[in-house]
């Protein structure tokens, strides 16, 4: 079966995003390992420091969504950060099986630290390309 021109169009444009995603994380993983921290590490603290309560609490089962992330593997990437004194976990009262997770003032300082480094590279990466969308 032969590729339309639309069909083309799309796959370039798909591979330029995923292109562009993979520069992007490995930049972020570059300037933020001297900071002992991935592009994944940083995600969770980022988004536990914009959590609504002001502790930065928040279930675990919320976060596998937004970290694209399989829930084993974002279990092995908090119980790291928790060993590491970033985060830490708690059950939840109301519901047993529930998992909650939060930063430690070690973990917002260092999230605070890193914030601007990630933001720098988001901004040369994708900065000129997406803005006005």
């Amino acid at each position: 079966m032969a590729l339309t021109t639309a069909g083309t169009r799309l796959e370039e444009r798909w591979r330029g995003i995923l292109a562009v995603h993979a520069r992007t994380m490995c930049e972020i993983d570059r300037v933020l390992h001297p900071h002992g921290l991935g592009a994944s590490d940083f995600e969770v603290l980022d988004i536990l420091a914009s959590a609504p309560d002001e502790g930065g609490l928040c279930r675990v089962q919320n976060l596998v969504g937004r970290v694209h992330l399989s829930q084993s593997a974002l279990s092995r990437l908090i119980g790291r950060l928790e060993k590491d004194g970033l985060v830490q976990r708690s059950v939840c009262a109301e519901d047993r099986r529930g998992v909650w997770v939060a930063l430690t003032g070690k973990g917002r300082r260092l999230h605070d630290e890193v914030l601007p480094l990630q933001r720098e590279v988001l901004q040369r990466t994708l900065g000129e390309r997406y803005e006005d969308r």
